[in-house]
């Protein structure tokens, strides 16, 4: 196969993935898209390869999506040897994303200190479902209860009634990102003054913040202004309207909005209406013009209102239907799903890199490995250095 060219802003930075499932796989393809070097050290079990898959075993649709742009090589960590050749690897790395537990680090030879001492510059990310330094450090943590931890199934539940977990695996994906940038952070502070450092991403903490941005409210005063919770997203009403042939995201957020949101419905009465006749919406208002905005959105089809708001400036989108991602128009445009082949897998969907760089654009160089496949080539390459 020929050598993959690498592009994009991390072009020359190698990143050793230490991690399974998805939250530091995610991370570390996320800066393999950005051009760095990402080499996956892995061994049998992880669970991201399991369960449905087309053509090869362990290649399953999640791990083609959070494993790209990757070199895999397989190597028994238990075992003296390769476990010798890992940390061979790692002394060439500028970057270590794991996710494994301290005391099976501790006892691989693998913990900060460790690490450090043979490479003072390398960056080491670890993330976990809480802090290290916390009574919860030793337990397992899952998106599910993370998301419980942090007070997004309390919000769910105050809004819906029930204590549902949200349908993503948001934890994970946040998580990622925050290893992402807090990695990048590390490496200029690396390239300012030759010092890498151990970085700790704690799951629970990192939802923690992320949830409590907007849900905190009255209590950010102290003493407290009001309850917890952003009305806004917290009201019966939060949700897409039924348009005349469709769903949309229709969301008037200012007076004006609504004004002419009633107009364009047809219902003149209601631009008169004294809740949205001044300059600044009462949030307490909000329920009831809610449930006036679902009453008149069947009065347009979805591009018709899609056309007022853009006229009107009023917040709007198209509901994207899952099945059907690859057709819409601006998914294809700006091809956030490309068709590309496989090399052991055939015709599969990817999805694009989502920012655009005018000097150093990332590039997808590498679809995810099948296990292993890149030992022989990476260790060769360990020899020369």
């Amino acid at each position: 196969m020929a050598k993959a060219v690498i592009s994009g802003p991390l072009a020359g930075v190698r990143v050793i993935d230490l991690s399974t499932v998805v939250m530091g796989p995610y991370a570390a393809q996320i800066l393999g898209d950005l051009g760095a070097d990402v080499i996956k050290i892995e061994s049998p079990g992880d669970t991201v390869r399991l369960g449905e898959y087309r053509t090869t075993p362990g290649m399953s649709p999640l791990h083609l999506n959070v494993n790209r742009n990757k070199r895999s090589v397989a190597l028994n960590l238990k075992d003296d040897g390769e476990r010798a050749k890992a940390l061979e690897l790692i002394d060439t790395a500028d970057v270590l994303i794991t996710n494994m537990r301290p005391g099976a680090l501790g006892r691989l030879g693998m913990n900060y200190e460790d690490l450090a001492e043979r490479n003072p510059g390398l960056v080491y990310a670890h993330a976990a479902g809480f802090r290290g330094d916390s009574d919860r450090a030793d337990m397992a943590a899952y998106d599910e209860s993370v998301q419980a931890a942090s007070g997004l199934v309390d919000v769910a539940n105050r809004a819906l009634g029930t204590p549902v977990y949200l349908p993503t695996i948001i934890a994970d994906k946040v998580c990622s990102l925050t290893i992402a940038y807090s990695v990048l952070a590390a490496l200029v502070h690396r390239d300012r003054t030759g010092q890498g450092q151990q970085i700790e991403i704690p799951m629970t903490d990192t939802m923690i913040a992320f949830n409590l941005v907007e849900h905190l409210a009255g209590h950010v005063f102290e003493p407290a202004t009001g309850p917890t919770g952003f009305v806004l997203s917290m009201s019966e009403g939060h949700k897409a309207r039924q348009t005349k042939n469709g769903l949309a995201a229709v969301l008037p957020y200012s007076t004006q909005n609504y004004r002419d949101f009633f107009a364009a419905a047809g219902r003149p009465d209601l631009t008169a209406d004294p809740r949205v006749s001044g300059p600044v919406l009462n949030p307490a208002d909000v329920g009831a013009l809610s449930a006036l905005v679902d009453e008149c959105a069947p009065a347009l089809t979805t591009a018709e209102w899609a056309e007022v708001c853009a006229k009107h400036s009023i917040p709007m989108g198209p509901v994207l239907e899952l099945d059907h991602a690859h057709e819409d128009s601006y998914v294809r445009d700006g091809h956030l799903l490309d068709t590309i082949e496989h090399p052991t897998e055939g015709t599969v969907r990817t999805v694009g890199i989502p920012v655009r760089f005018s000097a150093t654009p990332g590039s997808i160089r590498r679809l995810a490995p099948v296990p292993g496949q890149d030992t022989d080539e990476v260790l060769t390459e360990l020899q020369s250095l």
